[in-house]
């Protein structure tokens, strides 16, 4: 803002960046509090976030069946509205029960609530489901990752091959071959993100082979084969695990792009008919067809339900980049931004907001809903110890 400012000769002042983060804040309280309206066709995507400390945030985003986008049901950030962001030091079945009945008063009982299987999630929106009648749906990229994990955990030329690519990665990331490095397999949520792994490894044998091609025998010679080798021990059981992430990739893009619908089982039989079979994995196969079958059962001849609930991984993804190193001291004030980030951005919208959101409503809602952070009890912790550190040196100049 200062250097167009400067350029455009423009003689204001230029807020502190304290004023923008306040900004944004009130933004997200305004949207997070402001009426929605009640009705029968409301869809609550849910999930908890999680940081430093004991906490956890069960965060609730909405969108109503009406304003689905048309054609393709892939949603994007502004096509959810933010419902509830429930900070707590406690879950289990029971509590978010309790979250979630409350939440009926800012929308109506919702149609649907899609999730993923987290014990205490599971648990109290079965109950809910049971009272109210919504339908519950296991989102898909969970349930293709729980079928990967059955599929390879235990098996040892993958185990290995996880093992191998880990330390490849330290061997070459400061190196040339950097670029070419696995990528990070991160530990609780290694089977959601498989198929980049197994993607980089089919790649690392395309580019042997075509080294091989150029190069003749002494192709082994080469820093590059000295790196990643290895990988060529693995060259058929890549091609199994291929076939095995294609078709629950391929599931989980029909389903999250196509929603859920009568007949979809029909539908995903024919996309996944059309990729390349492995016997091996048949069995996988009528799994996931199955599987999109029951979570259509409830549904009427014209309904149209959301089948995945990868835009709130997507929003709290964006919360956590907001927060930066911060994401690692416990939730703070910026909890808001993950509201912010979200439905509509208009000048309406932000008008409305900084009209109707003083700053004090902002410390107000931190107070009753967050406390103090981590950071501020470290804060705490340390003036103590400090305090305490200088008595003793007192006592001793005394003595």
């Amino acid at each position: 803002m200062k250097l167009v400012s400067s350029f455009l000769n423009l003689e204001i002042e230029i807020p502190c960046w304290t004023s923008g983060r306040l900004w944004l804040l009130r933004i997200g309280l305004y949207k997070l509090e402001r009426a929605k309206p009640i009705a029968d066709d409301w869809i609550w995507i849910i999930d908890h976030t999680v940081q430093l400390g004991k906490e956890k945030c069960m965060v609730i985003l909405g969108i109503r069946r009406e304003t689905f986008p048309k054609g393709e049901l892939h949603l994007i950030h502004e096509d959810v509205e933010p419902i509830a962001l429930i900070p707590t030091e406690q879950s289990n079945g029971e509590i978010v029960f309790q979250q979630l009945e409350k939440t009926i008063d800012k929308t109506g009982i919702p149609i649907q609530i899609v999730s993923d299987h987290g014990t205490d999630i599971k648990s109290g929106v079965g109950k809910f489901c049971k009272k109210y009648d919504t339908v519950h749906t296991y989102d898909m990229k969970h349930k293709g990752a729980a079928i990967l994990k059955r599929e390879l955990k235990g098996n040892s030329d993958w185990e290995e091959f996880s093992k191998r690519a880990s330390k490849t990665s330290k061997k070459v990331q400061q190196t040339e071959l950097s670029a070419m490095a696995p990528p990070n397999q991160r530990s609780k949520a290694r089977y959601m993100n498989l198929d980049k792994l197994v993607d980089w490894g089919t790649k690392i044998l395309l580019h042997l082979d075509a080294k091989k091609i150029e190069q003749g025998e002494d192709f082994e010679r080469c820093r590059m084969y000295d790196k990643f080798g290895w990988v060529c021990e693995y060259r058929d059981q890549l091609k199994d695990w291929k076939r095995l992430v294609e078709m629950v990739e391929t599931t989980n893009k029909f389903v999250n792009f196509m929603g859920l619908y009568k007949g979809i089982n029909k539908d995903l039989r024919m996309q996944l008919d059309e990729l390349p079979q492995n016997p091996r994995f048949a069995h996988v196969k009528e799994e996931l067809i199955g599987f999109v079958k029951e979570q259509q059962g409830k549904m009427g001849d014209e309904d149209r339900l959301l089948g995945s609930s990868e835009i709130i991984e997507s929003v709290i993804g964006k919360y956590k980049g907001l927060q930066h190193d911060q994401v690692k001291g416990g939730f703070t004030g910026m909890l808001l931004g993950l509201s912010a980030s979200v439905s509509d951005l208009t000048m309406e919208t932000v008008k409305d907001a900084i009209d109707s959101i003083p700053t004090k409503n902002v410390w107000r809602w931190i107070k009753e809903n967050i406390g103090k952070s981590v950071h501020s009890q470290r804060k705490e912790f340390n003036k103590i110890a400090e305090e305490m550190e200088q008595k003793l040196d007192e006592n001793l100049c005394t003595v």
